[in-house]
């Protein structure tokens, strides 16, 4: 079995697109995604994911979470005020199938896959969708959060850059953010079985950029200049997150 995980979306279709040319053309048996909301184009983004051919398992991530409270007129707690005006629009966008179908994911999802053993897939770590670590996070300050999991292998996203390590006797990999990567522009996502391939996928920036500022997401702007025709560095994001780690990160 071969497994596509695309993590971290939010609302980029025209990202998400482009990974699909790939993960159809890399024989996938199926796909695991989580964070597909919020973002600049909620509805065509999940009616692009329900439309494939290829079995699709969605897990929440904090996105989710935070989209959901919103459309049951809680105000999201763990969201900063600067993000809210994102989750409402968002919210708004939806009905209540949209509801129904992100209530019905899990919070984690297990697979086996081939070569590689069982794989628990998770939005940031298996306890939480809030925490945040990195590579660069101390392995002694994560064991608690990984320890009796009973599977060789994690796959979590969060905060939108790739890695590959060990914690504990568990094999960590970060798929990174299809829609909002930090480090480089284009989309990140993880091929799985019989090895491990992190990959990077092109597409069209400029047209992209062009579709997003069309939409009436409150940060179209901003997302197509800062997500699309450039992206945060990973050093300085990284250094973001060293003050935040392993505790709520609001969104991401």
């Amino acid at each position: 079995m071969r497994v596509a995980a695309i993590y971290d979306v939010h609302g980029n279709l025209p990202a998400l697109q482009a990974v699909l040319q790939e993960v159809q053309g890399a024989e996938v048996d199926t796909i695991v995604g989580g964070d597909v909301l919020p973002g600049p184009m909620p509805r065509e983004t999940l009616a692009c994911l329900a439309d494939l051919s290829i079995p699709v398992h969605c897990i929440y991530g904090n996105g989710e979470i935070a989209v959901l409270e919103q459309m049951s007129g809680r105000e999201p707690a763990a969201v900063p005020t600067a993000y809210r005006p994102i989750i409402q629009w968002t919210a708004e966008q939806l009905d209540a199938d949209h509801r129904r179908l992100l209530s019905a994911w899990p919070k984690t999802f297990r697979l086996s896959v081939g070569g590689l053993g069982e794989v628990l897939f998770c939005h940031a770590t298996p306890r939480d969708e809030n925490e945040i670590f990195t590579r660069l996070t101390p392995h002694e300050r994560l064991l608690t959060a990984f320890k009796d999991l009973n599977v060789p292998m994690v796959v979590c996203g969060h905060t939108h850059m790739q890695f590959d390590r060990m914690i504990g006797d568990t094999r960590v990999v970060n798929a990174g953010s299809v829609g909002m990567p930090f480090g480089k522009i284009g989309a990140d996502w993880l091929l799985l079985g019989p090895d491990i391939q992190l990959r990077h996928t092109n597409y069209d920036f400029t047209a992209a950029a062009r579709s997003i500022r069309a939409t009436a997401y409150p940060k179209a702007l901003d997302f197509a200049a800062q997500n699309v025709l450039k992206a945060p560095s990973e050093a300085e994001m990284l250094e973001v997150f060293a003050r935040a780690e392993l505790r709520e990160s609001g969104l991401g």
